[in-house]
């Protein structure tokens, strides 16, 4: 089986984070966003991957060397010009020779969901594509699906306004599609899977969806960027993770609670670290505090972050107090 996983987006939500990465590279407690998806999509049968990309594939060798992921082969189809996600999932899935039925994940989603129940559900009920959802005290950002007795769907409403519907059920980003849905979306246009593609497979009743409760994050926004990473350290996803780095170094004199430190990270004595993840090279010298922030670069002597993200190559300045802020400004 393929899947499709969408990681062509700049990651502007995420800046300055994503200045000189690509999003979905971006590490979740020592492993990169796109390896722990590709690593949940594989049990459900999944042989192949097609990172569907608007850009160049280069940065992802990194994280799938010999253009592999233990047993599943990893394809790369890159858009010639932005097609929305409608146009990209079967731009993708065009460039890969899809003719069977497949997975697609948005690359900024970290879930538990079980994959292959997605797909036995898809198959048991017989839709022409098959969605997850998730409950969310607030979905008026997201899109808002209901359901009838039967997991059909209903009605797909893209944000919809206050008051327009009583469900709180919404698009979380993996889908099973039969090869059908491609015949819906003309090659080379740009266009919307959520606000086209969707919809007419609900006029044709043949839009299914799963409902479930497994954890569930959007990582496209810091905040929900960090809270992602804290889940695997404090027990919120299971047994809690490693938090530091094997070689990262973190004097004896320092503090760090509740935090990821990163590969090549430093902290220096007297250095208070909570809350907070230090990505890949980022140094926190001695004195610094550095709370509920995610830091790429470097926070010198005695500064303060508090609720913050410090981009790689900038440097907080020594004695510094930085609050609610993004350095350098996206």
């Amino acid at each position: 089986m393929h899947a499709v996983i969408l990681v062509g987006g700049f990651g502007t939500r995420l800046r300055p984070l994503t200045n000189d990465i690509p999003k979905p590279m971006l590490p979740v407690v020592h492993r990169p966003m796109i390896v722990r998806l590709v690593d949940r999509l594989a049990p459900a049968g999944v042989t192949d991957v097609v990172l569907a990309l608007g850009f160049r594939p280069e940065p992802f060798a990194e994280a799938f060397p010999a253009d592999r992921h233990g047993d599943i082969r990893v394809h790369y189809a890159v858009e010639p010009e932005p097609l929305d996600t409608g146009g990209a999932i079967a731009f993708a899935a065009r460039e890969a020779g899809v003719d069977a039925t497949f997975l697609v994940a948005n690359g900024d989603v970290l879930t538990d969901l079980d994959a292959a129940r997605l797909v036995d559900h898809h198959r048991r009920h017989g839709g022409d594509a098959t969605l997850h959802l998730t409950p969310v005290d607030d979905p008026s950002a997201f899109g808002v699906v209901e359901l009838d007795g039967d997991h059909r769907v209903r009605r797909f409403l893209e944000k919809p306004a206050p008051g327009e519907t009583d469900s709180n059920l919404i698009n979380a980003g993996t889908y099973v599609f039969e090869p059908a849905v491609l015949d819906l979306i003309e090659p080379g246009r740009p266009l919307s899977i959520e606000r086209d593609t969707f919809p007419r497979l609900v006029d044709r009743a043949s839009l299914v969806g799963l409902a479930t409760s497994d954890y569930w994050i959007d990582a496209g926004r810091p905040e929900l960027y960090l809270r992602a990473g804290l889940d695997l350290v404090n027990g919120v996803r299971g047994s809690a993770l490693e938090a530091i780095a094997a070689d990262a170094v973190v004097d004896h004199e320092a503090l760090v609670i509740e935090s990821v430190v990163e590969s090549a990270a430093i902290v220096a004595p007297a250095a208070a670290v909570t809350s907070s993840i230090l990505l890949p090279g980022a140094r926190v010298d001695s004195g610094a505090t550095v709370e509920s922030s995610v830091v790429a670069g470097h926070v010198g002597a005695a500064a303060v972050v508090r609720h913050s993200v410090i981009g790689s190559g900038h440097a907080v300045a020594p004695g510094a107090t930085v609050t609610g802020e993004r350095l350098p400004p996206p």
